[in-house]
């Protein structure tokens, strides 16, 4: 062998070398589009956050494979829950969840449970605002409910025994005021219907009626969380998410906050999850992700691993127990 084959040998090595420690440095990453079940319709919040990620991971190329957003909304959410547990293994699957990860199995009947799935993150948590129409008489809760006692209102929300219709029934267990709950598809839907003043009410997330607050449509009443918003910067002229009082305030004892968690199919990889839990850190550190939570007025709360199941495992509990006691369970103990 000739010194200058040697040399080559030498390098064609140190190359090859260089190119596996990069591949085991960068560990596993997706092979081919990644699908992103959306198991609620399209304008609600969790459609809303699922394309601000996609519009994230593509704008700063955080995963070489495109992620495809797919709406699985039927059966309040049941479609897209039951294709994740049939696609057991599959790490170029990934759903985003509301709450419904527990009510629909609860109300339905549904063969699926959040075990079913593998955690991933918990991206944020989102608040719920009473709102009304801004042309009705109504200021404060406290008016509406005394409107409700008079004659029966409609509240509106998204889905039937779901997150919404817990909360509606929960206001009615504490103030003793009668609604007719009304059940519309997704969350955009819901603020559409009450600017146009063929519901009362709605229990809305931030997200779903912010755009309609700030052009003067809306009017928040309360937030159903223990401590008012943080935020403080101006969303209309004059009030921040921050002024807008509880409902414990405005003497209507009902808290409640849901989820948005990012899932897998059972069965994945811990390099696989490891993949999925970097990428969004990544989003949660860029700009657009801030804006998002910042206009949605989201608690930022974010768990992984074991804290993020013991998390699950008590909201599975609880919301059994919010059920039972609207009437909302389809297989009653």
């Amino acid at each position: 062998m000739t010194v200058a084959t040697s040399r080559r040998s030498v390098l064609l090595g140190l190359a090859g070398a260089a190119v596996a420690g990069g591949a085991q440095a960068r560990g596993w990453e997706p092979s081919r589009p990644v699908q992103f079940v959306v198991p609620a319709g399209t304008g609600g919040g969790a459609d809303q956050m699922a394309r601000v990620i996609q519009g994230i991971v593509s704008k700063h190329a955080l995963m070489r494979q495109p992620m495809v957003v797919v709406n699985k909304a039927g059966g309040a959410g049941a479609e897209g829950f039951l294709e994740a547990k049939g696609a057991r293994g599959n790490p170029h699957m990934l759903v985003i969840t509301l709450s419904n990860l527990f009510t629909t199995p609860l109300a339905t009947g549904v063969p699926f449970n959040w075990k079913d799935l593998t955690p991933v993150t918990m991206m944020a948590l989102d608040e719920f605002v009473f709102w009304v129409n801004a042309n009705s008489p109504w200021r404060s809760v406290q008016d509406l409910i005394a409107a409700a006692k008079q004659q029966r209102l409609k509240i509106g929300g998204t889905g039937s025994k779901q997150e919404d219709q817990i909360i509606a029934a929960a206001i009615t267990k504490a103030s003793g005021a009668q609604f007719t709950y009304v059940p519309f598809r997704g969350g955009g839907e819901v603020a559409v219907q009450l600017v146009g003043g063929h519901i009362d009410a709605t229990v809305n997330n931030p997200i779903e009626a912010v755009t309609h607050w700030r052009s003067g449509a809306l009017r928040p009443l309360c937030v159903f969380d223990a401590k008012r918003l943080a935020d403080t910067g101006k969303m209309t002229e004059t009030q921040a998410w921050s002024d807008i009082p509880t409902c414990r305030e405005q003497g209507l004892d009902v808290d409640y906050l849901m989820l948005r968690g990012i899932f897998m199919p059972a069965g994945v990889k811990p390099e696989q999850v490891a993949f999925y839990e970097g990428l969004m850190a990544k989003v949660r550190e860029t700009p657009e992700w801030k804006d998002l939570m910042q206009q949605g007025a989201f608690n930022t709360t974010s768990l992984t691993g074991e804290a993020f199941g013991a998390w699950l495992a008590r909201e599975d509990e609880r919301h059994r127990s919010l059920m039972q006691d609207a009437g909302f369970l389809a297989n009653p103990a």
